[in-house]
């Protein structure tokens, strides 16, 4: 029998900014929702993997070098992989991720909210 994820449920047991939390698995990849606020992503890149950001609540800029992408509720981008980038949210956001099984979330960058393990939230 599938699993049914409430989102709304699982942001409520938690309310740290830049610590992404796993809520789900399928085919190596890992659903992720983290709470962002502040200027406080770096300019990195994955070499290997493509990145989503889809956009719960609140607005989102993804800034890549050559264009900036303003995302609001129930939209989301994808930056390919090898392309430097960094999100700068417009107050408080919530976001799903969606991303490979040990991805690096700041590419080859250390910074402040650079996280080695995630928090899992589902058994």
């Amino acid at each position: 029998m599938p699993r049914v994820v409430n989102i709304e449920k699982y942001f409520a047991r938690f309310d740290d900014t830049y610590s992404p939390k796993i809520v789900g698995e399928l085919n190596g990849q890992h659903v992720k929702l983290v709470r962002l606020e502040g200027d406080k992503v770096p300019w990195h890149a994955h070499r290997a993997e493509d990145e989503m950001f889809w956009v719960l609540d609140g607005t989102l800029e993804v800034h890549e070098r050559a264009a900036v992408t303003t995302l609001r509720p129930g939209e989301f981008c994808i930056v390919r992989r090898g392309v430097e980038h960094r999100v700068v949210p417009l107050g408080k956001v919530k976001l799903v991720l969606f991303e490979p099984a040990g991805i690096a979330h700041t590419g080859d960058v250390k910074a402040e909210i650079t996280k080695e393990r995630f928090d899992r939230l589902i058994p």
